[in-house]
């Protein structure tokens, strides 16, 4: 299984168009101002964070449980910047619709300025087959409020082609996850 280049990042999204919108070079200024960059880089793609957020917060006094996810547990929240309490989490999803190739799975890892300010990005791999936008937690590790920038860079996404199609894709399997779009919750 080998790491795949930006060559092929801009072939597959211009061929098939894997990832919607795309930018083919990291993007560092909008408007003459800095962003955290997003866009194509060496071995992986940049991805934004739209400005759609669910930030975790506990005024119902519920347990987290996956197998039954109070939706009151988020106050949903659309802004350009999010920003999370201490020692908690929100949800969000990125600006990228994704269609994954069947080869290839693909990995997400934060972005090291949020990670050296003590955010950090959790994304579950994007399986062969799987498309949609990607949720994406926000952890905040430390003992003071944490801002997200909707619209600029929060991770990047590193795609492996294995040298064997798999024989069950997330799409064969009817995964629960395919095709969604917006901030989507647990779901049994």
């Amino acid at each position: 299984m080998a790491i795949k280049s930006d060559h092929w990042i801009r072939r597959m999204a211009a061929e098939q168009g894997m990832i919607e919108p795309f930018a083919h070079e990291q993007v560092r200024q909008v408007n003459g101002e800095k962003i955290i960059s997003y866009g194509t880089s060496s071995y992986g793609y940049d991805v934004r964070c739209a400005d759609e957020f669910k930030i975790f917060t506990n005024i119902n006094s519920s347990i987290v449980d996956p197998k039954h996810f109070d939706e009151r547990s988020f106050v949903d929240i659309k802004s350009d910047v999010c920003i999370i309490p201490p020692n908690s989490f929100a949800l969000a999803r990125t600006v990228e619709y994704f269609r994954i190739p069947r080869s290839v799975l693909t990995v997400c890892l934060g972005k090291s300025t949020y990670a050296r300010c003590g955010i950090i990005v959790n994304v579950t791999p994007l399986e062969p087959e799987w498309e949609g936008h990607v949720t994406l937690e926000f952890s905040n590790t430390t003992p003071l409020p944490a801002r997200i920038y909707a619209h600029e860079g929060v991770a990047q996404m590193l795609f492996f082609e294995s040298d064997e199609i798999c024989a069950t894709s997330y799409k064969d399997r009817g995964g629960k996850y395919q095709g969604q779009t917006g901030v989507t919750l647990p779901k049994t």
